[in-house]
């Protein structure tokens, strides 16, 4: 590397102590190739040759300016030409300038690797709230969060049918079909079946009018429960709830109601994926059911080869007829 070139022939006197204890001396300060030469002011001869991007100012801002070839050296050298210590200067920032400046770099990498962690956790740790406040819910929290749904559901397709008669009918079809879930029965809004956190399934009174029997009703709660296996509803609540209410309820075991306010609208337009139709046909043959009305429920008549379902009965005829009453003013 050489010092600029408009210095290249730039002269000046200086005094020069080549140690602490030795005699100063006057000398000729010089630009060379990649060095400060300092000659004998006499005889010209070269004394020494100071590395210009190890050179050092030992007297930052005061004049004469006083140099060394490195911080810990015991050579220095005096300037008080103005000329040539602004010609020194300017070399010294060029130089530098140009050197790896490795705290630089570190720093530059530790910005980058903060600006990753942001932004992961901006994107990933949401979903882990969500999913932890999900996952460890007890389940009289998701029955507690299920009924807050509901109740939202309910004033679009309004209050659920339940009498003293047709409760019993049907905590017996939940058992038979889905052991340990709650079917509700609400009027209007809703043409097949939902899930909801707490084992809650709600099935739309359309289902249950438009048929003679409860195997279209059946094939369609079958599909929301496989839903639910694969699309937690809760976790859907929570999403919609936020993430100042997930991390609420991770701390006090609490979700506000008010949270919640619209999801049931998001529910009626905006359903899980349902299931292949296969899946539900099959199931429905293993509880001894037809699975046509269900086919059929979709629009799709029988698609499939079906085998004869065991010689088996959901509901009787009785307790049908009980339920397409249920919402009967």
């Amino acid at each position: 590397m050489t010092a600029l070139s408009e210095y290249q022939r730039l002269e000046s006197g200086g005094i020069w102590r080549e140690a602490p204890e030795a005699q100063r001396r006057e000398v000729i300060v010089a630009f060379g190739d990649a060095t400060l030469v300092i000659s004998d002011g006499h005889s010209a001869r070269a004394l020494a040759h100071w590395s210009l991007p190890a050179l050092t100012r030992l007297n930052p801002g005061v004049e004469p300016a006083l140099y060394a070839p490195s911080p810990d050296a015991d050579e220095d050298l005096e300037i008080d030409d103005p000329a040539m210590i602004a010609a020194v200067e300017k070399v010294r920032a060029a130089l530098l300038a140009r050197r790896p400046h490795p705290g630089r770099l570190r720093l530059w990498v530790m910005a980058g690797l903060a600006a990753t962690t942001a932004a992961l956790g901006l994107f990933w740790l949401p979903g882990a709230v969500f999913t932890h406040a999900a996952t460890v819910a007890p389940p009289a929290q998701r029955s507690e969060i299920g009924g807050m749904v509901l109740a939202e559901l309910a004033k679009l397709t309004g209050a659920p049918c339940e009498t003293a008669t047709t409760r019993p009918v049907l905590d017996v079809f939940a058992e038979r079909l889905l052991p340990g879930s709650k079917i509700v029965l609400v009027p209007t809004a809703l043409n097949g079946a939902l899930a909801l956190p707490g084992q809650v399934l709600v099935l739309g009174m359309p289902l249950v009018q438009r048929y003679d029997g409860p195997e279209a009703a059946a094939g369609h709660l079958l599909a929301a429960r496989l839903a639910a296996e694969s699309h937690d509803p809760l976790l859907a609540a929570l999403r919609w709830a936020g993430l100042r209410a997930a991390f609420r309820l991770l701390a006090t075991g609490a979700l506000p109601a008010s949270t919640l306010t619209g999801f049931g609208q998001n529910l009626l337009t905006d359903p899980p994926v349902a299931p292949d139709m296969a899946t539900v046909t099959a199931l429905l043959i293993q509880a001894g059911a037809d699975p046509t009305p269900y086919l059929k429920s979709l629009g799709n008549g029988e698609p499939f080869a079906i085998a004869a379902p065991p010689a088996q009965t959901l509901m009787s005829d009785g307790d049908w007829v009980t339920l397409q009453g249920a919402c009967v003013q």
